[in-house]
Protein backbone atom coordinates (compact mmCIF):
# COMPACT_ATOMS: atom_id res chain seq x y z
CA UNK A 1 0.00 0.00 0.00
CA UNK A 2 1.13 3.42 -0.76
CA UNK A 3 2.51 5.42 1.94
CA UNK A 4 2.73 9.67 2.20
CA UNK A 5 5.94 10.87 3.48
CA UNK A 6 5.08 14.40 5.31
CA UNK A 7 6.79 17.13 6.92
CA UNK A 8 8.22 16.58 10.36
CA UNK A 9 8.42 18.90 13.15
CA UNK A 10 11.95 20.10 13.31
CA UNK A 11 11.88 22.71 15.37
CA UNK A 12 9.39 24.27 18.04
CA UNK A 13 9.06 27.23 15.78
CA UNK A 14 8.46 25.57 12.50
CA UNK A 15 5.92 25.96 10.26
CA UNK A 16 6.92 24.83 7.33
CA UNK A 17 10.18 23.03 5.84
CA UNK A 18 11.74 24.42 2.28
CA UNK A 19 12.79 21.69 -0.04
CA UNK A 20 16.73 22.43 -0.37
CA UNK A 21 17.67 19.88 -2.73
CA UNK A 22 15.65 16.76 -3.83
CA UNK A 23 18.19 13.21 -4.01
CA UNK A 24 15.78 11.21 -5.77
CA UNK A 25 13.38 11.86 -8.61
CA UNK A 26 9.36 10.58 -9.40
CA UNK A 27 10.28 6.57 -10.52
CA UNK A 28 13.35 6.15 -8.72
CA UNK A 29 13.42 3.09 -6.07
CA UNK A 30 13.94 4.70 -2.66
CA UNK A 31 15.36 2.18 0.45
CA UNK A 32 14.34 3.32 4.00
CA UNK A 33 18.21 4.47 4.76
CA UNK A 34 18.24 6.92 1.30
CA UNK A 35 18.77 10.35 1.78
CA UNK A 36 16.12 11.54 -0.58
CA UNK A 37 15.91 15.04 0.17
CA UNK A 38 17.46 18.27 2.08
CA UNK A 39 14.77 20.29 4.11
CA UNK A 40 15.92 23.62 5.52
CA UNK A 41 14.02 24.88 8.37
CA UNK A 42 14.63 27.86 10.62
CA UNK A 43 16.89 26.99 12.54
CA UNK A 44 19.56 24.35 10.07
CA UNK A 45 19.23 22.36 6.86
CA UNK A 46 18.21 18.49 8.23
CA UNK A 47 18.61 15.50 5.43
CA UNK A 48 15.51 12.95 5.62
CA UNK A 49 14.94 10.27 4.53
CA UNK A 50 12.34 7.52 4.21
CA UNK A 51 11.69 4.27 6.17
CA UNK A 52 9.89 2.78 3.79
CA UNK A 53 10.90 1.19 0.82
CA UNK A 54 9.46 1.37 -2.64
CA UNK A 55 9.37 3.16 -5.68
CA UNK A 56 8.97 7.27 -5.51
CA UNK A 57 5.48 8.14 -7.12
CA UNK A 58 4.48 11.49 -5.71
CA UNK A 59 6.79 14.77 -5.36
CA UNK A 60 5.01 17.29 -3.55
CA UNK A 61 6.84 20.40 -5.12
CA UNK A 62 9.87 21.37 -6.28
CA UNK A 63 12.84 22.78 -4.69
CA UNK A 64 12.80 25.89 -3.51
CA UNK A 65 9.04 25.72 -2.37
CA UNK A 66 7.88 25.23 1.40
CA UNK A 67 5.24 22.45 2.56
CA UNK A 68 3.81 22.95 5.97
CA UNK A 69 4.54 20.28 8.94
CA UNK A 70 2.25 17.38 8.69
CA UNK A 71 2.14 17.96 4.93
CA UNK A 72 2.44 15.54 2.04
CA UNK A 73 5.88 15.87 0.89
CA UNK A 74 5.84 12.72 -1.33
CA UNK A 75 4.30 9.35 -1.81
CA UNK A 76 6.38 6.16 -2.14
CA UNK A 77 4.45 2.59 -3.21
CA UNK A 78 4.49 -0.32 -5.35
CA UNK A 79 4.84 0.36 -9.22
CA UNK A 80 2.14 1.65 -10.89
CA UNK A 81 0.24 1.83 -7.51
CA UNK A 82 -2.58 4.15 -7.51
CA UNK A 83 -2.16 7.08 -4.66
CA UNK A 84 -4.81 9.48 -5.54
CA UNK A 85 -6.86 8.70 -2.93
CA UNK A 86 -4.41 9.63 -0.82
CA UNK A 87 -4.39 13.38 -2.06
CA UNK A 88 -7.84 13.21 -2.57
CA UNK A 89 -8.23 12.60 1.09
CA UNK A 90 -5.58 14.88 2.37
CA UNK A 91 -6.64 17.85 0.05
CA UNK A 92 -10.67 16.93 -0.28
CA UNK A 93 -10.62 17.13 -4.11
CA UNK A 94 -8.21 15.61 -7.28
CA UNK A 95 -4.85 17.13 -7.24
CA UNK A 96 -2.46 16.77 -9.97
CA UNK A 97 0.96 15.05 -9.39
CA UNK A 98 3.95 17.46 -9.44
CA UNK A 99 5.81 16.72 -12.51
CA UNK A 100 9.28 17.41 -11.05
CA UNK A 101 9.09 16.78 -7.47
CA UNK A 102 10.83 15.94 -4.41
CA UNK A 103 10.23 12.91 -1.72
CA UNK A 104 9.99 14.29 1.86
CA UNK A 105 11.72 12.21 4.25
CA UNK A 106 11.92 11.18 7.90
CA UNK A 107 14.06 13.71 10.18
CA UNK A 108 17.51 12.83 10.47
CA UNK A 109 19.12 12.86 14.11
CA UNK A 110 21.21 16.03 13.01
CA UNK A 111 21.34 19.43 11.34
CA UNK A 112 24.08 19.91 8.35
CA UNK A 113 25.60 22.48 7.02
CA UNK A 114 25.75 22.41 2.84
CA UNK A 115 27.72 20.30 1.60
CA UNK A 116 28.02 18.42 4.61
CA UNK A 117 25.01 15.48 5.10
CA UNK A 118 23.78 14.31 8.61
CA UNK A 119 22.61 11.14 9.61
CA UNK A 120 18.94 9.90 10.60
CA UNK A 121 18.06 9.89 14.80
CA UNK A 122 16.27 6.39 13.63
CA UNK A 123 17.59 3.22 12.98
CA UNK A 124 17.66 2.39 9.50
CA UNK A 125 19.45 -0.61 7.82
CA UNK A 126 23.44 -0.58 8.46
CA UNK A 127 25.94 -1.50 5.95
CA UNK A 128 28.69 -3.93 8.35
CA UNK A 129 32.14 -3.52 7.15
CA UNK A 130 34.85 -6.16 7.81
CA UNK A 131 37.85 -5.44 9.79
CA UNK A 132 40.84 -5.87 8.39
CA UNK A 133 42.33 -9.21 10.00
CA UNK A 134 39.10 -9.63 12.48
CA UNK A 135 36.37 -12.14 11.94
CA UNK A 136 34.49 -9.24 13.81
CA UNK A 137 32.29 -6.74 11.79
CA UNK A 138 31.85 -3.37 12.18
CA UNK A 139 28.28 -1.72 11.98
CA UNK A 140 28.36 1.48 10.43
CA UNK A 141 25.71 3.31 8.43
CA UNK A 142 26.22 3.41 4.47
CA UNK A 143 26.78 7.59 4.33
CA UNK A 144 29.10 6.90 7.00
CA UNK A 145 30.78 4.02 5.14
CA UNK A 146 31.44 6.41 1.85
CA UNK A 147 32.65 9.40 4.08
CA UNK A 148 35.01 7.00 5.57
CA UNK A 149 36.55 5.83 2.08
CA UNK A 150 36.55 9.71 0.67
CA UNK A 151 38.37 10.79 3.50
CA UNK A 152 40.52 7.94 3.97
CA UNK A 153 40.04 7.27 7.47
CA UNK A 154 40.52 4.24 9.43
CA UNK A 155 36.50 3.36 9.81
CA UNK A 156 38.03 0.24 12.43
CA UNK A 157 39.37 3.18 14.68
CA UNK A 158 36.66 5.11 15.11
CA UNK A 159 34.06 4.86 18.14
CA UNK A 160 30.33 4.95 16.63
CA UNK A 161 27.87 6.98 18.66
CA UNK A 162 24.71 5.62 17.33
CA UNK A 163 22.83 2.94 18.81
CA UNK A 164 24.64 -0.67 19.48
CA UNK A 165 27.66 1.23 18.59
CA UNK A 166 27.20 2.23 15.46
CA UNK A 167 29.09 4.14 13.41
CA UNK A 168 27.12 6.98 11.46
CA UNK A 169 28.15 10.70 9.87
CA UNK A 170 28.55 12.03 13.21
CA UNK A 171 31.21 9.84 14.11
CA UNK A 172 33.32 10.72 10.76
CA UNK A 173 32.59 14.33 10.93
CA UNK A 174 34.11 14.32 14.56
CA UNK A 175 36.91 11.74 14.31
CA UNK A 176 40.32 13.22 14.89
CA UNK A 177 43.74 11.28 14.13
CA UNK A 178 46.22 11.55 17.59
CA UNK A 179 48.40 13.96 17.33
CA UNK A 180 50.95 15.52 19.68
CA UNK A 181 49.99 18.09 21.98
CA UNK A 182 49.87 21.65 20.75
CA UNK A 183 51.59 23.92 23.24
CA UNK A 184 49.53 25.77 26.05
CA UNK A 185 48.29 28.81 25.06
CA UNK A 186 49.58 32.22 25.91
CA UNK A 187 47.61 33.72 28.85
CA UNK A 188 45.95 37.44 27.93
CA UNK A 189 47.73 40.36 30.04
CA UNK A 190 45.79 41.71 32.59
CA UNK A 191 45.43 45.09 30.92
CA UNK A 192 43.50 43.47 27.63
CA UNK A 193 41.75 41.46 30.57
CA UNK A 194 38.66 43.74 29.83
CA UNK A 195 38.46 44.02 26.01
CA UNK A 196 38.26 40.04 25.29
CA UNK A 197 35.42 38.56 23.54
CA UNK A 198 32.72 37.74 26.08
CA UNK A 199 30.84 36.18 23.53
CA UNK A 200 30.65 34.11 20.43
CA UNK A 201 32.41 36.52 17.09
CA UNK A 202 29.47 38.21 15.08
CA UNK A 203 29.55 36.76 11.30
CA UNK A 204 30.75 39.92 9.21
CA UNK A 205 28.58 40.94 6.34
CA UNK A 206 29.69 41.00 2.80
CA UNK A 207 30.96 44.24 1.63
CA UNK A 208 28.12 46.48 -0.20
CA UNK A 209 29.56 46.37 -3.93
CA UNK A 210 29.91 49.63 -5.86
CA UNK A 211 27.22 51.42 -8.04
CA UNK A 212 27.80 52.39 -11.18
CA UNK A 213 28.57 56.36 -10.88
CA UNK A 214 25.31 58.48 -11.07
CA UNK A 215 23.46 55.51 -10.89
CA UNK A 216 21.12 54.39 -8.10
CA UNK A 217 20.14 50.71 -7.30
CA UNK A 218 19.16 48.08 -4.43
CA UNK A 219 19.21 44.72 -4.15
CA UNK A 220 16.38 42.37 -3.00
CA UNK A 221 17.44 40.01 -0.60
CA UNK A 222 14.71 37.09 -0.45
CA UNK A 223 14.19 35.25 2.85
CA UNK A 224 15.29 32.31 3.86
CA UNK A 225 13.75 30.44 6.78
CA UNK A 226 15.77 31.93 9.50
CA UNK A 227 14.89 34.99 8.71
CA UNK A 228 11.11 34.49 8.27
CA UNK A 229 10.64 32.62 11.76
CA UNK A 230 13.06 35.78 13.62
CA UNK A 231 10.89 38.29 12.18
CA UNK A 232 7.40 36.57 12.81
CA UNK A 233 8.63 35.66 16.55
CA UNK A 234 10.08 38.54 17.32
CA UNK A 235 7.32 41.03 16.14
CA UNK A 236 4.91 38.53 18.16
CA UNK A 237 7.16 39.42 21.15
CA UNK A 238 7.39 42.69 20.72
CA UNK A 239 3.50 43.93 19.76
CA UNK A 240 2.29 41.23 22.24
CA UNK A 241 4.61 41.25 25.37
CA UNK A 242 4.25 44.89 26.85
CA UNK A 243 7.92 44.97 27.23
CA UNK A 244 9.60 47.54 30.55
CA UNK A 245 13.59 47.63 30.76
CA UNK A 246 15.85 47.78 33.76
CA UNK A 247 19.20 48.67 33.29
CA UNK A 248 22.09 47.95 36.66
CA UNK A 249 26.28 48.57 36.14
CA UNK A 250 28.22 45.94 37.33
CA UNK A 251 31.66 46.90 38.62
CA UNK A 252 33.72 43.63 37.23
CA UNK A 253 37.00 44.07 38.83
CA UNK A 254 37.10 41.06 40.91
CA UNK A 255 35.47 39.22 37.97
CA UNK A 256 38.15 39.48 35.96
CA UNK A 257 40.70 38.52 38.69
CA UNK A 258 38.55 35.49 39.19
CA UNK A 259 37.88 34.21 35.56
CA UNK A 260 42.19 34.98 35.15
CA UNK A 261 42.40 32.44 38.25
CA UNK A 262 39.80 30.03 36.99
CA UNK A 263 41.58 29.41 33.80
CA UNK A 264 44.95 28.92 35.46
CA UNK A 265 42.86 25.73 36.30
CA UNK A 266 40.04 25.13 33.99
CA UNK A 267 40.31 21.91 31.82
CA UNK A 268 38.28 24.75 29.16
CA UNK A 269 39.00 28.73 28.80
CA UNK A 270 36.02 29.89 30.95
CA UNK A 271 34.71 33.35 29.46
CA UNK A 272 33.13 36.38 30.89
CA UNK A 273 29.67 34.92 29.42
CA UNK A 274 30.05 31.69 31.10
CA UNK A 275 30.24 33.75 33.90
CA UNK A 276 26.91 35.68 33.43
CA UNK A 277 25.13 32.54 32.39
CA UNK A 278 26.11 31.30 36.04
CA UNK A 279 25.46 34.38 37.66
CA UNK A 280 21.93 34.54 36.12
CA UNK A 281 21.10 30.34 37.30
CA UNK A 282 21.74 30.75 40.36
CA UNK A 283 20.36 34.13 41.12
CA UNK A 284 16.84 32.65 39.03
CA UNK A 285 16.95 29.60 41.76
CA UNK A 286 16.36 32.84 44.12
CA UNK A 287 13.68 34.41 42.36
CA UNK A 288 11.88 31.47 40.15
CA UNK A 289 9.35 34.41 39.11
CA UNK A 290 11.89 35.77 36.81
CA UNK A 291 12.21 32.25 35.41
CA UNK A 292 8.28 31.91 34.11
CA UNK A 293 6.53 32.10 31.30
CA UNK A 294 3.53 34.27 30.20
CA UNK A 295 0.96 30.78 28.83
CA UNK A 296 -2.39 33.22 28.22
CA UNK A 297 -4.44 32.85 30.94
CA UNK A 298 -1.86 31.38 33.89
CA UNK A 299 1.99 32.05 34.19
CA UNK A 300 4.22 28.79 34.68
CA UNK A 301 6.86 29.35 36.91
CA UNK A 302 9.78 26.70 35.65
CA UNK A 303 11.48 24.55 38.22
CA UNK A 304 14.13 23.93 35.66
CA UNK A 305 16.50 25.89 34.24
CA UNK A 306 17.80 26.78 30.94
CA UNK A 307 19.62 28.94 29.57
CA UNK A 308 19.59 30.47 26.13
CA UNK A 309 22.62 32.38 24.81
CA UNK A 310 21.77 34.20 21.26
CA UNK A 311 24.31 33.59 18.72
CA UNK A 312 24.71 35.14 15.57
CA UNK A 313 25.31 32.96 12.73
CA UNK A 314 25.03 33.61 8.46
CA UNK A 315 21.67 33.45 8.21
CA UNK A 316 20.10 35.11 11.22
CA UNK A 317 20.53 34.27 14.68
CA UNK A 318 19.96 31.25 16.78
CA UNK A 319 19.59 30.17 20.62
CA UNK A 320 21.67 27.17 22.34
CA UNK A 321 20.26 26.38 25.66
CA UNK A 322 22.37 25.02 28.24
CA UNK A 323 20.26 23.35 30.45
CA UNK A 324 20.21 22.45 34.07
CA UNK A 325 22.88 25.67 33.99
CA UNK A 326 22.33 26.34 37.89
CA UNK A 327 24.13 22.63 38.26
CA UNK A 328 27.01 23.00 36.38
CA UNK A 329 30.13 23.86 37.28
CA UNK A 330 31.67 27.17 35.00
CA UNK A 331 34.21 24.75 33.35
CA UNK A 332 31.15 22.75 32.51
CA UNK A 333 29.11 25.72 31.26
CA UNK A 334 32.35 26.84 29.44
CA UNK A 335 32.93 23.39 27.10
CA UNK A 336 29.03 23.16 26.55
CA UNK A 337 28.22 26.62 25.61
CA UNK A 338 31.33 26.19 22.81
CA UNK A 339 30.42 22.71 21.44
CA UNK A 340 26.77 24.61 21.33
CA UNK A 341 28.08 27.87 19.26
CA UNK A 342 29.83 25.72 17.00
CA UNK A 343 27.24 23.74 15.92
CA UNK A 344 25.33 26.76 15.70
CA UNK A 345 27.72 27.76 13.05
CA UNK A 346 27.63 24.62 11.45
CA UNK A 347 23.76 23.90 11.30
CA UNK A 348 25.08 20.57 13.12
CA UNK A 349 22.85 21.54 16.09
CA UNK A 350 19.69 19.60 16.74
CA UNK A 351 16.57 20.43 17.66
CA UNK A 352 16.43 19.95 21.53
CA UNK A 353 19.75 21.96 21.87
CA UNK A 354 18.04 25.05 20.95
CA UNK A 355 14.48 24.85 22.74
CA UNK A 356 13.73 24.52 26.17
CA UNK A 357 14.65 27.88 27.41
CA UNK A 358 13.45 29.62 30.63
CA UNK A 359 15.76 32.64 30.57
CA UNK A 360 17.89 33.78 27.55
CA UNK A 361 20.99 36.36 27.59
CA UNK A 362 22.23 38.30 24.59
CA UNK A 363 25.96 39.29 24.71
CA UNK A 364 27.15 42.18 22.47
CA UNK A 365 30.32 43.55 24.75
CA UNK A 366 33.04 41.78 22.21
CA UNK A 367 31.45 44.76 19.16
CA UNK A 368 32.17 47.45 21.59
CA UNK A 369 28.81 47.72 22.25
CA UNK A 370 27.96 49.64 25.86
CA UNK A 371 24.66 48.85 26.50
CA UNK A 372 21.26 48.12 24.31
CA UNK A 373 17.65 46.44 25.05
CA UNK A 374 16.92 43.13 23.88
CA UNK A 375 13.74 41.95 22.63
CA UNK A 376 12.47 39.38 25.03
CA UNK A 377 12.41 35.79 23.39
CA UNK A 378 9.24 33.61 23.90
CA UNK A 379 8.46 31.50 25.98
CA UNK A 380 10.82 33.67 28.25
CA UNK A 381 9.44 36.63 30.62
CA UNK A 382 12.85 37.89 30.44
CA UNK A 383 15.92 38.79 28.18
CA UNK A 384 19.65 39.99 29.55
CA UNK A 385 21.65 42.18 27.33
CA UNK A 386 25.04 42.18 28.13
CA UNK A 387 27.35 45.47 27.22
CA UNK A 388 31.31 45.58 27.15
CA UNK A 389 33.75 45.82 29.88
CA UNK A 390 35.36 49.43 30.25
CA UNK A 391 37.90 51.02 32.21
CA UNK A 392 35.74 53.72 33.82
CA UNK A 393 36.13 56.78 36.53
CA UNK A 394 34.43 56.36 39.41
CA UNK A 395 34.45 58.02 42.57
CA UNK A 396 35.08 55.98 45.31
CA UNK A 397 35.67 57.82 49.11
CA UNK A 398 36.66 60.80 47.70
CA UNK A 399 38.94 60.05 45.07
CA UNK A 400 38.89 59.03 41.81
CA UNK A 401 39.73 55.31 40.59
CA UNK A 402 39.64 53.41 37.67
CA UNK A 403 36.58 50.33 37.89
CA UNK A 404 36.40 47.65 34.67
CA UNK A 405 32.27 48.51 34.32
CA UNK A 406 29.86 46.59 32.75
CA UNK A 407 25.78 47.22 32.09
CA UNK A 408 23.23 45.28 31.70
CA UNK A 409 20.01 45.83 30.84
CA UNK A 410 17.20 42.87 31.79
CA UNK A 411 13.96 43.57 29.45
CA UNK A 412 10.62 41.92 31.32
CA UNK A 413 7.28 40.84 30.15
CA UNK A 414 5.31 42.60 32.43
CA UNK A 415 2.42 40.34 32.30
CA UNK A 416 3.98 38.12 34.06
CA UNK A 417 7.37 39.93 36.11
CA UNK A 418 6.67 43.12 37.66
CA UNK A 419 9.65 45.76 38.56
CA UNK A 420 10.10 44.59 41.80
CA UNK A 421 10.84 41.45 41.16
CA UNK A 422 13.31 41.94 38.14
CA UNK A 423 14.93 44.54 40.40
CA UNK A 424 15.38 42.11 43.22
CA UNK A 425 16.83 39.57 40.69
CA UNK A 426 19.05 42.37 39.02
CA UNK A 427 20.87 43.05 42.65
CA UNK A 428 21.28 39.27 43.40
CA UNK A 429 22.75 38.91 39.75
CA UNK A 430 25.02 41.98 40.45
CA UNK A 431 25.88 40.39 43.83
CA UNK A 432 27.15 37.23 42.07
CA UNK A 433 29.45 38.81 39.69
CA UNK A 434 30.99 41.59 42.01
CA UNK A 435 32.13 38.83 43.92
CA UNK A 436 32.31 35.13 41.77
CA UNK A 437 33.92 33.32 44.80
CA UNK A 438 29.80 33.48 46.21
CA UNK A 439 28.69 31.41 43.41
CA UNK A 440 31.73 28.63 43.92
CA UNK A 441 30.61 27.86 47.96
Amino acid sequence: MAEAIRMPLLSDTMKEGVIAEWHKKIGDTVKSDDIIADVETDKATMEVMPYVDGILLYIGVEKGKGVPVNGIMAIIGKPGEDFQSILDAENGGAVKPATNATAPAIPVSEPVAEPAKTEVAAQPPVAEIPEPGSDERIKASPLAKKLAEEKGLPIQAIKGSGDNGRIIKRDIDNYTPAVAPAPAPQPVPATQAASVAQAPAVVAAPLLPPAPAGTEGYTDIPLNQMRKIIARKLADSKFSAPHFYLTMTITMDKAIEARKAINEISPVKVSFNDLVIKACAMALRLHPAVNSSWMGDFIRQNHHIHIGTAVAVEDGLIVPVVKFADQKSLSQIANETNTLIDKAKTKKIQPQEFTGNTFTITNLGMMDIDEFTAIINPPDSCILAVGRIAATPVAENGAVVIRQLMKITLSCDHRSVDGAVASRFLQTLKAYLENPVTMLV
